[in-house]
């Protein structure tokens, strides 16, 4: 059986190049699934350039992107961190749900 080879990862040099939303279609996931999270992300709508990157990152796609400020759909996101990561300027954080 032949293992697969490793493909050497380069960046996307234009926003078209991301990929798009969440990584599932849309009404995939059926019911909430916030119970097994251990962090939740919290923006601080300050530091905020509104890059839209997180939108782009969140493999479940619970950043909503509608109004003014982006807001985080908490029944679905998953913890991850993956937002909070992409986010340069900082302007997402990590909180324990205990201190939540």
């Amino acid at each position: 059986m032949n293992k697969p080879l490793p493909v050497e990862f380069v960046p996307p040099k234009k926003l078209a190049d991301y990929p798009l939303g969440p990584c599932c279609p849309s009404a995939h996931i059926v019911g909430i699934n916030a119970g097994m999270r251990t962090f939740r992300p919290v923006i601080d709508h300050d530091k905020c350039v509104h890059c839209l990157r997180c939108f782009l990152v969140c493999p479940e796609g619970t950043i909503d992107k509608s109004e003014d400020q982006l807001q985080i759909d908490l029944n679905y996101c998953k913890g991850c961190g993956v937002c909070a990561h992409e986010c340069k300027v900082g302007a997402i954080t990590l909180v324990k749900e205990t201190e939540a």
